[in-house]
C-alpha cells in the first residue's frame, strides 16, 4: 500500500500531528511526500518517507505521475483553503487525477482518517490484521 502525504504550509503542523496519532498504521504503509512535508514527517513523526521534490519544484507533479501510473493507493493533501500561498502546490490537478484514476483523496483531517481506515480495511490480511 502506498499513500501520498502533502500539506500547504499552514496545514503542515496538523498533518504532523495526524501522522503521530496514526503512526501505528502509517509505519506499515509505504509513504511518499513532497520534500519539505516529508522531511518534517521524518524529523517530527519518526516515519519513513520517500521524499519527492518540494511542491514549488514539482513534487506535487511527481506524486501526480504516481497517481497516473496507479502506483499510489491514496492521497492526503491537507490544503489551506483560506491562505494558500502562490508557491504552494495546486490541488486542482491532483484532484482531477484522483478522480480519473479513482484514487481516494482526503483534503481535511476527517476524511484523512476515513481514507486511512478504508485502505487498511481493503488490505486486511496483508499484515494489517492486528490493527484496530
Amino acid at each position: 500500500m502506498r499513500l501520498a502525504l502533502i500539506a500547504h504550509d499552514e496545514k503542515k503542523p496538523a498533518l504532523i500531528e495526524f501522522a503521530k496519532n496514526r503512526s501505528d498504521i502509517l509505519s506499515k504503509i509505504d509513504l511518499i511526500a513532497t520534500g519539505t512535508t516529508g522531511q518534517r514527517l521524518i524529523d517530527e513523526a519518526g516515519l519513513e518517507i520517500e521524499r519527492k521534490q518540494s511542491g514549488p519544484l514539482g513534487g506535487d507533479m511527481q506524486i501526480g505521475a504516481e497517481i497516473a501510473n496507479e502506483t499510489c493507493d491514496g492521497v492526503i493533501f491537507l490544503r489551506d483553503p483560506l491562505t494558500a500561498q502562490p508557491h504552494e502546490p495546486d490541488i486542482t490537478a491532483l484532484l482531477r487525477l484522483c478522480d480519473v484514476h479513482e484514487t481516494p483523496v482526503a483534503t481535511n483531517l476527517a476524511t484523512a482518517d476515513a481514507v486511512v481506515d478504508e485502505l487498511v480495511r481493503e488490505k486486511e490480511g496483508d499484515g494489517f490484521e492486528d490493527y484496530e
